[in-house]
């Protein structure tokens, strides 16, 4: 019998494992975010799915390439849970895949996108997080990590921008640390604007050091709110899933995506 498209791609998602590479924070409620992110994938697709990390916590990722090696995968697609092309992406990623144990990981983009097109997927995510907090509100900030690179910061910038355009409210970018405004400083130029009621959108994936950060600054200058991370939002989990078929596409051996 003539195995059909779907079947193929069927059997290469199930021959495939994936690797959620996150940035780590020293929060275990981080890791908790990053494990439910993972099941929600995992839930939606039958492949293996494991997370790992890059800093503070393990495992690492040569760990987990490892048991993947062992287990007979023949395709490992890393899916790095990042939001912009910053330092952590240009060099951390790089190097915690560097020499793996056995077949070369095929590494997607990271989940952000360009500065010049932020994902639709990112945007409803970040609005249902919004919808959450249960408050009126007329003006937001979205608030991300923050970066000395230019590109990173305007990606951010034009994710407010998207984000704003899509509640059809004023909207402005604010950064925990390195880059400026504040969120604290973002929601008080909005206020000055005649806003009345600022909520604060997480731009993270989970809990950490920043986004506690974000949270006290914003709410020290008058803010309603501040939405949770995406966490394992629907939108993310279809983004994710996009990235892992988009690979499971590529021929094996293609090599990754820095």
């Amino acid at each position: 019998m003539t195995e059909t498209p779907y079947q193929r791609a069927a059997a290469e998602s199930a021959a495939s494992a994936l690797l959620l590479l996150a940035h780590g924070s020293l929060d275990p409620r981080a890791q908790e975010s990053t494990r439910a992110l993972a099941q929600a994938v995992r839930l939606s697709q039958a492949c293996r799915v494991e997370v790992a990390y890059l800093r503070h916590v393990r495992p690492r990722a040569r760990q987990v390439l490892s048991t993947f090696a062992e287990a007979g995968h023949d395709r490992v697609v890393v899916v790095p849970l990042l939001l912009t092309s910053a330092f952590h992406a240009r060099v951390d990623l790089p190097r915690a895949l560097s020499d793996p144990p056995a077949l070369a990981p095929v590494v997607t983009p990271v989940l952000g996108g360009s500065p010049g097109a932020p994902d639709k997927r990112l945007v409803a995510a970040l609005r249902r997080r919004l919808t959450e907090l249960n408050a009126a509100f007329d003006a937001v900030v979205v608030a991300a990590a923050g970066s000395s690179d230019v590109e990173a910061c305007s990606s951010v910038t034009a994710m407010a921008s998207a984000l704003g355009a899509d509640l059809g409210l004023p909207c402005l970018a604010g950064f925990a640390s390195t880059a400026s405004p504040t969120p604290g400083e973002a929601v008080a130029q909005l206020r000055l604007a005649g806003a009345h009621r600022v909520a604060v959108a997480s731009y993270c994936f989970a809990p950490g050091r920043l986004f506690r950060q974000a949270a006290d600054s914003s709410t020290a200058a008058g803010a309603v709110g501040i939405s949770e991370p995406l966490g394992d939002a629907p939108e993310l989990v279809e983004l994710v899933l996009e990235r892992f078929h988009q690979a499971c596409d590529t021929k094996a051996g293609a090599g990754s995506a820095f």
